[in-house]
């Protein structure tokens, strides 16, 4: 794998100067993105971009996230070490480091068998260790495992499932972008076993979410 050099690290802090400045304030989302290798999570074609604030294609017809995005989602989480976290899209496992960076225990689902494979051994091998890697269909969740503390979608959903509401602690918060082009970041704090409060802030574009429908 390639080497995480000094030239690499230096624009990582230069992006995190960017994320600064588009309003990503959270100290644990910023040293997270200062500290994750983001280029080994990327295609060699695209190392040389790797920290400018894009997202870029990782195969399967898949991106990964741009830096800002992930972040601004990692900070609308409100996450604390030790939560229990379930990710919808596991994709280059870019954004799962950055949840466990931040201490979280992730669970993240991934439906393209290309990209589930990758980061099995992606993950481990730069040191992070997800609570489990899933191959399986995100609309449903992982309930096995539920309830979350938070659940982050990191793929474009025409609604919400009804599934990832059912598998949200009292309490916890759900990041999901809703829509069907463009997409409106959309959080989700369940406020009793029958009510949930819906946030909308700005709009997003992301890959859509599929559903397996057999």
């Amino acid at each position: 794998m390639n080497q995480d050099t000094t030239k690499h690290q230096g624009k990582r802090r230069q992006l995190v100067e960017v994320l600064k400045q588009k309003g990503i304030s959270q100290a644990e989302v910023l040293k997270a993105i200062g500290d994750i290798p983001r280029h080994l999570f990327l295609d060699s074609s695209f190392v040389d971009h790797a920290y400018q604030d894009k997202a870029f294609p990782i195969g399967a017809e898949q991106t990964i996230s741009q830096p800002y995005t992930v972040a601004f989602q990692s900070e609308q989480l409100q996450l604390k070490a030790g939560m229990k976290v379930l990710e919808i899209g596991t994709g280059s496992g870019y954004q799962t480091a950055v949840l466990c960076h931040m201490g979280a225990e992730v669970y993240s689902i991934e439906r393209q068998h290309e990209l589930f494979r990758t980061s099995l051994k992606r993950l481990p091998a730069l040191g992070f260790k997800p609570k489990k890697l899933i191959f399986g269909d995100g609309y449903k969740g992982f309930p096995e495992q539920a309830p979350f503390d938070r659940i982050i979608v990191t793929a474009g959903a025409p609604a919400v499932p009804e599934a990832l509401l059912d598998q949200m602690v009292v309490g916890g918060i759900m990041v999901i972008p809703v829509g069907e082009i463009n997409q409106k970041m959309t959080i989700i704090t369940r406020t009793s076993n029958t009510n949930f409060q819906k946030l909308v802030l700005g709009d997003f574009r992301f890959v859509p979410l599929l559903e397996d429908k057999n």
